[in-house]
């Protein structure tokens, strides 16, 4: 006993030495400043602020702050604040022992200072270095600091959901009121929210919230704050969220600014901490105006009372930089960003991948393929029977152009069995598709999953005539002296043959040209007198999934639609995607010339049989201007590749 009270006394004496040395070194310390600690500052692509602040842009004293408000957060989140130097060293015990009792973490020991470190100073980093980061400012913290002044910028920074930082930004979204007035009802519905926004927000799950409410409201009656009595009062009390009325202009860009932080944390030369940078000044790729336009086309186009979900991306294919983004529907209901953590099958915008990967295999625009009802036996000796949209086949042979036009599944197929899996996922690689692609039949047609980011930015390949571009948000990084930090890499690296990608691009504009129109139409052909300028375009559906993604030579434009939990889109849910699409790329392109692509000097123009590939005869009566290289223009005596197929590939 003796040996073992020796041992705890050293181990104390080693602790209390520890700690006072850790005190003396911070008294030598210069202060630690917290008014320009995790200052952000973001800036869109003309250089103008959207977004500044220690995330909150509404400070307001602790003196015209709520007591509902303060003592909601006190007791719910450290009860012990006013009496710890930064550390709750019995609650740390206790929910330690909950912890390993239960065999997981059911319970937290963060007291408000911490956190407060932690909103401050530590946004990216998520390592045990990070933990020991966090003690060293939390003592710093409360060495330089009152507890009022901690409790204060605690409460100015903490995320409250929807886009909303800072007791006072919460007060005015929810209850449009000051953070003064708030009564003990609204109070602990807000102190409720940031143990989880997006589970919390009385917005998005409002039994969630009032179960939250309870608990905060419980532990003011655990520590005799209010009986039981004013309880069940306070909690019965009916609240009106009048606040919701101003949220369209509060929540402008904010998928956009999460996805930017985002981001951020993926560049190495940005500190881990950054206590020490006075700041960051981040310059965007972003196109306000742009981005305000795509917002508001998507509220107009989706229903409000639609479960249906968006996510979109309008990118500069010569950069690769992102000029607008939404990653939902509606911040305020869902802060979850499709853009960036969300996969879907991308239906036949899969397609020209393909195409792309056909005309570098001898392909031409003309090349011809029968369109009939089709079972092809595999080699591992399954049969594969794909289906057209609406089970149409023309029973003869059709050009590349038409099955572009009408995104024909059987000539896709026979097209991807004819060239080998290899020449699509090499194609998909090369433009910078990272995601899983399996070598099956099906590839072609969109079966698997694909990040809308990689999609935009394969097809910027195609619009800026073969480059391979990284798709990103940030150009500039500067800290709070103006020294850079970081500047994004712009070279590119040429991947596609240039006069190839030329003849695809017009390939792709056959999607709404009338010239199609025979024993099927164009996939988008209601677009063909809404749109006012020449687009390449591609569309892709799913059961699930509906995709636009088409593009000029100054914006590529991608629009899914869906729902989250994978239902079925019902028939005047596809146009969503399709209207959204037409319409933000028209308003980009308004007032601007018709410009197209410049025909290359190995390219010929020739005016072919739309349907059939053929040079046109006395007996046409359509005819379509289709761009070949020198040399490989059709002719009357051309095959179809059927007749190139081997007779066991297909029945």
């Amino acid at each position: 006993m003796k040996k073992i009270k020796r041992i705890i006394i050293f181990i104390v004496l080693i602790f209390i030495i520890s700690f006072g040395g850790i005190f003396i070194y911070i008294k030598s310390c210069p202060k630690l400043s917290i008014n320009s600690a995790g200052n952000i500052a973001l800036y869109d692509n003309k250089k103008k602020l959207f977004f500044q602040g220690n995330k909150a842009t509404n400070w307001v004293n602790l003196n015209n702050i709520s007591d509902n408000v303060i003592n909601c957060t006190i007791y719910t989140e450290d009860k012990n604040f006013y009496k710890h130097h930064g550390f709750d060293f019995l609650r740390i015990l206790k929910a330690g022992y909950i912890n390993v009792s239960n065999g997981k973490n059911v319970q937290g020991a963060s007291t408000i200072t911490q956190q407060y470190a932690k909103n401050l100073f530590l946004d990216f980093d998520k390592t045990w270095k990070r933990k020991w980061d966090e003690i060293w400012y939390t003592i710093r913290i409360e060495d330089n600091y009152s507890k009022d002044e901690i409790l204060e910028g605690y409460l100015n920074t903490i995320n409250y959901g929807h886009g909303m930082y800072g007791i006072e930004n919460a007060s005015k979204f929810y209850f449009g009121k000051k953070a003064k007035d708030l009564s003990l009802a609204e109070s602990s519905i807000l102190v409720g929210i940031p143990k989880a926004p997006s589970i919390y927000s009385p917005l998005i799950d409002y039994k969630a919230a009032k179960k939250r409410q309870l608990l905060v409201l419980k532990e003011l009656v655990k520590n005799k704050v209010i009986s039981e009595e004013e309880k069940n009062k306070v909690y019965d009390e009916k609240l009106k969220f009048i606040g919701e009325k101003d949220r369209d202009n509060i929540s402008i860009a904010m998928y956009y600014e999460d996805a930017v932080l985002d981001e951020l944390k993926t560049i190495n030369e940005i500190p881990k901490s950054i206590s020490d940078t006075k700041g960051l000044k981040i310059y965007t790729s972003l196109d306000y105006n742009l981005q305000k336009e795509l917002e508001t086309i998507v509220k107009e186009e989706i229903p409000n009372s639609s479960k249906v979900e968006v996510s979109s991306v309008l990118m500069d294919p010569k950069t690769g930089g992102i000029k607008a983004l939404v990653g939902g529907k509606d911040y305020n209901k869902s802060s979850y960003n499709r853009v960036t953590n969300s996969k879907r099958q991308v239906g036949s915008t899969m397609k020209p991948y393909l195409y792309y990967a056909a005309l570098e295999n001898g392909f031409t625009a003309s090349s011809s393929f029968t369109s009939e009802e089709t079972t092809f036996n595999l080699n591992n000796k399954t049969k594969y029977s794909p289906k057209n949209y609406n089970n149409k086949y023309g029973n003869k042979p059709i050009s590349m152009a038409t099955a572009i036009a009408y995104s024909e599944n059987i000539y896709a197929v026979k097209t991807h069995l004819f060239l080998g899996s290899e020449a699509l996922i090499n194609v998909a690689r090369r433009v910078g598709i990272n995601s899983k692609l399996e070598d099956i039949p099906s590839l072609p047609l969109g079966t698997n999953e694909i990040n809308i980011k990689e999609m935009t930015a394969g097809y910027a390949s195609f619009a800026n005539m073969g480059y391979k571009v990284k798709p990103h948000l940030i150009e500039k990084v500067e800290d709070g002296d103006g020294r850079v930090l970081y500047k994004f890499n712009k070279e590119k690296e040429l991947v596609l043959n240039s006069s190839l990608v030329y003849i695809l691009n017009n390939l792709l504009t056959t999607t709404y040209d009338p010239n199609y129109i025979d024993y099927n139409y164009p996939t988008a052909i209601g677009l063909n007198s809404k749109l006012k300028h020449k687009y390449a375009l591609k569309s892709g559906t799913t059961d699930t999934d509906n995709w636009n993604i088409g593009y000029n030579k100054y914006l590529v434009g991608s629009v899914w639609v869906g729902y989250d939990n994978n239902k079925e889109l019902k028939p005047k849910e596809y146009r969503y995607s399709q209207n959204i699409w037409y319409r933000v790329m028209e308003k980009y392109e308004e007032n601007k010339d018709n410009e197209w692509y410049k025909l290359p000097k190995n390219v010929s123009a020739m005016f072919v049989d739309p349907i059939s590939g053929k040079p046109i005869s006395n007996n046409s009566s359509k005819k379509k201007l289709m761009y070949f290289i020198k040399g490989t223009e059709p002719s009357e005596t051309d095959q179809t590749f059927d007749e190139k197929f081997s007779s066991s590939s297909a029945t």
